[in-house]
């Protein structure tokens, strides 16, 4: 008996329910299409008169690599030596700028320091 009237009652609540959610999408519809259209017209007219087109952003790509750690203290060095011309910079300026000399070299001065640079095995270095 309990059953039959748990069932007549969620029956009851459903149809209650269903009013209520019917009235409130009623209403926002209503209430976007009068904000979007008083709103959208006029701040499309004045973004497109003011601002002129935009340089698309550089995406970025992330990279990891090994190195000695000779040559790795020698990045804080060179980090040091701009922050005492009064041009702090971070490691990857600094990288990107030796990247910007690199490619500014004529060809044989070029092969030369790639020469002077001993081949490393590659991937990650061994746990101590």
């Amino acid at each position: 008996m309990t059953t039959v009237q748990t069932k007549s009652v969620v029956a009851a609540s459903k149809v209650v329910v269903k009013p209520k959610v019917k009235a409130k999408t009623e209403l926002k519809p209503a209430a976007k299409t009068v904000a979007t259209k008083t709103s959208a017209k006029p701040v499309v007219a004045k973004s497109a008169a003011a601002k002129p087109v935009k340089a698309k952003k550089l995406k970025m790509v992330r990279d990891s690599f090994t190195m000695p750690k000779p040559e790795y203290a020698v990045l804080d060095v060179l980090k040091l030596r701009a922050a005492k011309l009064a041009m702090p910079i971070k490691k990857t300026e600094l990288i990107r700028a030796g990247i910007k000399a690199l490619a500014a070299l004529p060809d044989a001065t070029f092969l030369a320091a790639l020469r002077a640079v001993p081949n490393l095995k590659t991937g990650r270095p061994a746990k101590n």
